[in-house]
């Protein structure tokens, strides 16, 4: 299971930091993202990172403002989000699978999600 934590409402140039607890499995073998789903709009992808080296992947939106870790020894993954606009007011969901990529089919098992809400 994925818990996923962390959201809220925070004004636009704003911070948050969400994380992902992982329980009843490993996933430090895998890899982790995190995707995120605005109201009538489909779920896109916004970062994903792979166990060992690190490589990660970042939506174009996103470069430069978040940064996606993991701890693997405390099955965590997190999100820190900076200089935070508008439009990227969702449903923030962690996931994680087994082959690196930007399609929400390649993840197996998802969190709940939690809600992020930037004020203008």
């Amino acid at each position: 299971q994925l818990q996923a934590s962390g959201g809220g409402l925070v004004q636009a140039g704003g911070s948050l930091r969400l994380s992902c607890a992982a329980s009843g499995r490993t996933f430090s073998s895998g890899v982790m993202g995190w995707f995120r789903q605005a109201p009538g709009k489909e779920r896109e992808f916004v970062t994903s990172i792979a166990w060992g080296a690190g490589s990660t992947l970042y939506t174009d939106s996103v470069k430069g403002r978040f940064t996606i870790s993991r701890d693997n020894a405390k099955n965590m993954l997190y999100l820190q989000m900076n200089s935070l606009k508008p439009e990227d007011t969702a449903v923030y969901y962690c996931a994680a699978g087994t082959t690196f990529g930007r399609s929400p089919n390649m993840y197996n098992y998802w969190g709940q999600g939690t809600q992020v809400t930037v004020s203008s």
